[in-house]
């Protein structure tokens, strides 16, 4: 139970830390720097934060529950999350530039969220924290499946969160947060014994990398292409094609938004015959008779 209040405390100190350095970015950065740089830098180290604490499954996705609820309420437009990133890049909602310092600013957030987490178990605070720092440089593998079975269970769990993100992105945020948390801790609890269930590129390059058991390609299939490709799959399903890359679409026939009641349109179809009718009797008319 100590360690358990331990994390908990740490968790909320990060979230306050977090939130305090928000506030003074947006005071003294340009709206332009903050959104694309300190937002995400500072969502990433919060959602990092989380694998300080080392307990079982239940206690993990309550935390995970929790953690993506606090990121709803307050991420001020921050995914901390390359592939929403990208996606928001191909709905053409963000530029080339902007783009590009995102990823930037999360990569740089995801190094210092893990510096973070090394230094809080540095201090031994509960003895999960004793030995991560014992087994630290010596970490295996987080993929317990074959190659092309992990990168299909990443790309899974990445296309029905970017699924249920399409979906829910114009409702109100009451009902979107606890929906994309669920969707979240749903999801990691089903894949995490094969994968770890990251779906998240900027995540797994901090937290996995660098351990032993399996290549740089492996991993870079795994928790790169893999998520890459789920997030293009919900895409193309939802959209029916990629804006960035193409106008057509490839799933959906092009109907009109708005329906014209069957009555309505009967009426004026006989009035357009009416007037045609009314024409053509005035130009069959002979105006010197």
């Amino acid at each position: 139970m100590a360690g358990l209040n331990v994390s908990i405390a740490f968790f909320f100190l990060v979230v306050g830390v977090c939130q305090v350095l928000r506030q003074l970015s947006k005071r003294l950065l340009s709206p332009g720097a903050y959104g694309c740089l300190a937002r995400e830098l500072l969502r990433m180290l919060l959602e990092i934060g989380l694998w300080g604490g080392g307990f079982g499954p239940d206690v993990v996705l309550t935390l995970l529950f929790l953690l993506f609820v606090v990121h709803g309420a307050s991420f001020d437009g921050a995914s901390a999350n390359p592939t929403i990133s990208l996606q928001e890049f191909l709905l053409l909602e963000s530029n080339l530039a902007a783009t590009a310092a995102k990823l930037l600013a999360q990569g740089v957030g995801m190094g210092m969220g893990w510096a973070v987490t090394k230094l809080y178990w540095s201090w031994e605070l509960t003895h999960f924290h004793l030995i991560q720092n014992l087994i630290a440089s010596e970490c295996s593998s987080s993929i317990h499946t074959s190659l092309h079975h992990a990168a299909f269970v990443e790309g899974t769990c990445s296309f029905f969160f970017h699924l249920v993100l399409l979906k829910l992105c114009q409702s109100h945020l009451m009902y979107r947060v606890p929906a994309l948390a669920a969707t979240v801790t749903f999801l990691t609890y089903t894949a995490v014994p094969f994968t770890g269930a990251f779906f998240n590129p900027a995540l797994a390059a901090a937290t996995t990398f660098h351990c032993s058991g399996s290549s740089f390609w492996d991993y870079v299939q795994v928790y790169w292409l893999g998520p890459l490709a789920g997030m293009l799959a919900a895409l193309l399903l939802y959209q029916g094609n990629i804006p960035r890359l193409f106008q057509k679409n490839l799933l959906y026939s092009q109907k009109s938004k708005y329906k014209i009641p069957k009555a309505r349109m009967v009426a004026q179809v006989e009035g357009d015959k009416l007037q045609q009718k009314r024409k053509g009797e005035k130009s069959n008319s002979n105006p010197c008779a």
